[in-house]
């Protein structure tokens, strides 16, 4: 245990709730700052909707994090240039630190031209839509009956099994600008949507760009077994939908009809270049066009910049890929741009640190290294007593709640979380949530009055 101080966390996803969970066990108080109403972030908005174990599993973790005493919650806070409150809001409340922990929210894009064609989408935005997450969840994705999705991830994954099994799309390609041993999503992952496989396709895909695997030393015929390797052969594809690849393709322009909407997507044929133990992808110069109605970028996320950070979301100082050992300082201080030097008391982890990187794991253990950091940053700040540091606490969380009055604390959650489980319940979903806003604090308002009737009859 260390001297307690006062430390404000913006963002309840996994990096900012275990985050939260080790400087709480350090003795710290920690005022805990999410935009959602409901806590868990990419866990519980970004994971698919069936994976009901997983979520719960990481549901009961987050619940024994916002049960520690020394931690408050506030849901419902938007801390934005153009929110409710702003970073230098926050950090005029006193704390000893602060923790921005608040994700990728902003949008990556590849600048095509036609990326406002009707029928163009970013995954984060449609994978955020069915998990129900305001105001996503309330958004109409027109989803034609062709759609290429861009990137070869597990979120490529994520919205393939989404349009396969739950739009019923009849053809979906994934579109990738290097080969298929660069493919970067888990088999474990891809066994929902194997049975989609068009094997015919894939083999003649791979004959296609055989030469150009060859001429960097990779086996065609055995990159073909490996991707198909779940897939049964002879078997027609579950649904009806079927999916492809289109490997060595590079996005270049949206095409859309008279109307606006997207008819197609050129790409660029790339060749491999090797770089060590690595590729890349160079540009031939040749086109075509893909036959699509819907385009879905799956290229990953970046900071959002109003979120008010002095970086464009990818200036961090870090050294993401340091492995063991003591967490270095430089690797989660925000470092202000014209003097050079960090900024006194300003921390990311997770995404706010370096966008799409890794999963739930991951983010487990950024949290806890940006924690270390913290801590040991701590030790060369006067601490408060005991009484002072909880009354730190107490006031800031007073003081946000009169600047934010619809904001949600923990035990609002509870109430919410319990309404939700009856009404799914009812309806046979275990995944079952209210997709707006107001309907949250709706039920959040009814559940909490019912309550005070029961405790005034009581009495």
């Amino acid at each position: 245990m260390t001297d307690p101080h006062l430390v404000l966390v913006v963002g309840a996803g996994p990096a900012g709730l275990f985050a939260t969970k080790k400087l709480a066990e350090s003795g710290q108080r920690v005022l805990l700052l999410n935009r959602d109403v409901k806590p868990g972030g990419l866990a519980e908005y970004g994971i698919f909707p069936t994976k009901h174990t997983m979520k719960e599993g990481l549901r009961k973790q987050f619940r024994k994090v916002l049960a520690l005493p020394n931690v408050r919650y506030l849901g419902n806070v938007r801390v934005h240039t153009e929110g409710d409150l702003r970073l230098e809001d926050l950090r005029a409340l006193g704390a000893s630190a602060l923790v921005v922990a608040a994700g990728a929210q902003g949008t990556k894009s590849l600048g095509l031209p036609g990326e406002e064609a009707e029928g163009v989408f970013h995954a984060k935005d449609l994978v955020y839509h069915y998990n129900g997450l305001p105001p996503f969840s309330e958004r109409d994705f027109p989803i034609g009956e062709r759609c290429a999705v861009v990137g070869i991830g597990n979120v490529m994954v994520d919205v393939a099994n989404y349009l396969v099994h739950f739009r019923k799309v009849k053809e979906l390609v994934a579109v990738a600008r290097r080969g298929p041993a660069e493919r970067a999503y888990d088999r474990k992952e891809f066994k929902v949507v194997a049975p989609n496989l068009d094997r015919e396709a894939l083999a003649a895909e791979i004959g296609r760009i055989a030469s150009r695997l060859e001429a960097v030393g990779q086996d065609p015929n055995a990159l073909l077994e490996r991707i198909a390797e779940d897939t049964p052969p002879g078997v027609f594809p579950e649904g009806g939908t079927r999916l492809l690849f289109r490997f060595l393709a590079s996005p270049k322009r949206v095409l859309a009809d008279e109307r606006g909407r997207v008819r197609g997507l050129e790409v660029e044929e790339t060749r491999l270049v090797a770089k060590g133990d690595s590729t890349s992808a160079k540009g031939t110069g040749e086109t075509s066009v893909l036959d699509v109605d819907t385009v879905i970028f799956a290229i990953g996320d970046r900071v959002d910049p109003a979120l008010g950070l002095p970086v464009d979301g990818s200036a961090y100082r870090t050294n993401p890929d340091r492995r063991g050992g003591t967490p270095d300082p430089a690797d989660y201080e925000v470092y202000d741009e014209p003097s050079g030097g960090p900024i006194e008391g300003l921390f990311v982890v997770g995404w706010s640190r370096k966008a799409s990187e890794g999963l739930v794991g991951k983010a487990r253990q950024d949290g806890d290294n940006g924690a270390q950091v913290v801590l040991r940053y701590l030790e060369g700040v006067p601490a408060l007593s005991e009484k002072e540091a909880d009354a730190a606490l107490a006031s800031a969380e007073r003081r946000l709640r009169e600047k934010v009055p619809d904001a949600v604390p923990r035990e609002a959650i509870v109430l919410l979380e319990a309404a939700e489980d009856e009404e799914g319940e009812r309806r046979g979903d275990p995944e079952f949530k209210w997709g707006r806003n107001e309907e949250m604090l709706g039920v959040i308002a009814a559940r909490s009055a019912t309550g005070t009737r029961r405790r005034d009859a009581a009495s």
